[in-house]
């Protein structure tokens, strides 16, 4: 079983090859390409690529399908990310 951090890093691989959702991620984020590489050691980053994906199914759904990543692991990786107790790598 993935980690959460390895979850993550598989949605950022993934959104790599999905430019227009990329582009929707770093606007939401403020983030912008040359700045991800550092961005991704900043507190809540990771967790915050796993938000993007809960928050809208058809995407979540995409990733999963793409990936053979199960949602539940996603669900997983979220909660663990966002601090919900119980929730660990």
């Amino acid at each position: 079983m993935k980690s959460a951090d390895e979850i993550a890093i598989d949605i950022l691989s993934w959104l790599a090859g999905e430019p227009e959702l990329l582009s929707r991620f770093l606007a939401l984020t403020g983030t912008d390409p040359t700045a991800l590489r550092n961005a991704i050691a900043e507190p809540g980053f990771m967790g915050g690529l796993v938000a993007f994906l809960m928050d809208h199914e058809p995407t979540l759904m995409a990733f999963c399908t793409a990936t053979g990543t199960a949602p539940e692991d996603v669900v997983r990786a979220h909660m663990a990310l966002s601090g919900h107790a119980g929730f660990e790598d």
